[in-house]
This record gives C-alpha cells, structure tokens and sequence, in this order.
C-alpha cells in the first residue's frame, strides 16, 4: 500500500482519544501543524521510547505551532494507562480496525522473530495548518525520532 502523496490533503479521519472523545484532523486545519505518528503497540519498549521522545521534545513543538496525535490498534483503555505510566503531554487515538493507518499506507506485512504477520509500520506524517502532506518520514528511528521530526519542521519552514 502507498503512502498518501505530499502536497495532497492528508487523507481525513475522526477516532477516539485515550479519554473517549472524537478528535477529527479537520479540528487542527487553520491552526496548528499536525505530526500524526503511527506506531504498533502501547507500553512496549521501542514505541515508550518513542513516546517519550516526543513528550520530552512538546516545548519545542509547540513553539513551532504543531501537535502531536500518535495512533496505534490500541483500544483506548489501553491508551490511557500509557498516558498516565509514561506522564505523556499529547494525544493518543485508537485505530482498532487499522482503518486509518490502512488509509496512510501504514499497515502491512511485518516480521518479527521468524514470523510474519499483519502489522503497524512505524511510520510519521507531517501534515500543514492548510491540511496538506508536507513530509513522510518512514524510516522511523525510536530514539531519534523525536529529533529528526523537529529537523523536518525546522526545514519544512513551519
């Protein structure tokens, strides 16, 4: 599956938060810069490292306008106790049906220990206040991700 193309509008959704409530792309359109990161699996390893980067790095965010929404397959029960364990200051959406990440061309085939299986490609979107596709980062490093999303918004000139 092929990732949205950059410059298009980001491909629209509304999913559920870690508290239950519907948070649509279309709420940021006009006011903030959205870096929407799909990742696999909350309160494992690589994806609090990952998190955590980014918790860590929301100063600098939002100094450049721009917030964070990571989705993963997580019921949103789950996203909560992440949020809470790890002290996290963004949102978290839950793709159950992987819908959306099937819309951003981020699930597919994955390996892991000699088995394959149908999965979260890590991967990240840099989407505009106009709601277009800026940037695709999915070479995803989890302990430098943070870093290399703040180098994109700062060459992006946003």
């Amino acid at each position: 599956m092929a990732f949205p193309k950059i410059g298009n509008l980001a491909p629209a959704f509304s999913l559920l938060d870690e508290d239950g409530k519907k948070v649509s792309l279309k709420d940021f359109r006009d006011k903030k810069n959205v870096v929407l990161y799909f990742y696999p699996k909350a309160m494992t390893p690589g994806c609090t490292t990952q998190a955590c980067g980014l918790r860590d790095s929301q100063s600098a965010l939002k100094k450049r306008d721009t917030v964070v929404l990571g989705v993963s397959p997580d019921p949103v029960n789950r996203l909560g106790r992440f949020i809470e364990k790890q002290d996290l200051n963004f949102t978290l959406l839950s793709d159950e049906d992987h819908a959306i990440a099937e819309k951003y061309g981020c699930w597919g085939l994955k390996k892991f220990m000699g088995k394959e299986f149908m999965g979260i490609l890590r991967t990240t979107f840099i989407i505009g206040k106009d709601g277009r596709l800026k940037y695709v980062m999915d070479k995803v490093k989890t302990k430098t991700h943070h870093d290399d999303v703040l180098t994109a918004i700062k060459d992006l000139g946003l």
